[in-house]
């Protein structure tokens, strides 16, 4: 604009002077010029600075006070640099995934995303360091974000980071960035630790360690098995010689002859028989005679 400016006053002048002595609309273009030189001279140092943004202005190679929203006065050599106080969303994934190691040397990728706006009182600082948004955002957002997103999981297990501590891990990211960047004029309004997945190997070794667990509960299973097995049975062993040894301290003569009486009587309900009276052989066993045969 402030070239414009110029150059219609030149333009102004010229035809002013062309135009002496001479009849025609010389001298009226010559007042346009001018007139259309003093606007936009005029325009020049006005600057108008859009809502949600703050403004930074240079005057050769001077840095001034920040501009908040509004229409503003300044000189014609005066440079501003608009930032965006919206938060910002600074996405890490994809492409752009952070790559991370546990504490046991588990490679893990995390995709995180974070909602990032400039501080406007501190937007002076903030030119000096980057320059423009998207220099803040390179030079400063994403490193410093990267780093502490490493020393972060550095700290837990491959188990903790994609699974156990997930949310103690985002929000002990979220805590450090915002500590970090604060006092640049950076305000980090959100960090989303949205997805943790492990690498291919580390998938490889923590499927082969559920299988090993796997395999270590059947094998405790088995055994607690076993164990009750071989205690019911010697269980039923001590039962069973508990049960002898009384039978055998309660046989007698008496329960023999018995006995033998109840086997005569069966006997006979098949086939008929004779028996000489329960008495014994010589070994002491009873004598039973089968009547059906010679």
């Amino acid at each position: 604009m402030l070239v414009l400016c110029i150059l219609l006053l030149i333009a102004a002048v010229v035809l002013f002077f062309v135009g002496r002595g001479r009849t025609g609309g010389w001298k009226l273009g010559a007042a346009l010029s001018a007139l259309a030189g003093v606007l936009a001279g005029v325009f020049a140092c006005v600057h108008v600075v859009s809502a949600y943004e703050v403004g930074v202005p240079v005057t050769f190679g001077k840095v001034g006070s920040p501009l908040t929203s509004g229409v503003h006065f300044t000189s014609p050599f005066t440079d501003i640099t608009a930032f965006s106080t919206r938060p910002a969303d600074l996405n890490l994934y994809d492409k752009d995934v952070v790559e991370v190691r546990s504490s046991q040397g588990g490679v893990l990728y995390a995709d995180v995303t974070v909602k990032w706006a400039v501080v406007p009182a501190k937007a002076v600082g903030l030119y000096r360091l980057a320059g423009n948004e998207e220099a803040i955002q390179e030079r400063l957002v994403v490193p410093d974000s990267r780093e502490i997103i490493r020393n972060v999981f550095a700290k837990h297990t491959s188990e903790e980071g994609y699974a156990s501590a997930r949310e103690e891990i985002g929000g002990e990211i979220d805590a450090l960035i915002k500590e970090r960047l604060a006092p640049r004029g950076i305000d980090i309004t959100a960090v989303n630790l949205r997805n943790v997945r492990p690498s291919d190997q580390l998938q490889t070794q923590i499927d082969k360690k559920i299988q090993q667990e796997q395999d270590t509960e059947r094998a405790v299973e088995a055994a607690r098995t076993a164990k009750a097995e071989a205690e019911r049975k010697r269980i039923e062993a001590e039962g069973i010689a508990r049960a002898n040894r009384i039978i055998a301290g309660s046989l007698s003569d008496k329960v023999l002859y018995n006995q033998c009486l109840d086997a005569y009587k069966e006997a006979a309900k098949a086939h008929p028989v004779y028996a000489v009276p329960c008495g014994t052989n010589n070994s002491g066993t009873p004598v039973i005679v089968d009547g059906s045969k010679d």
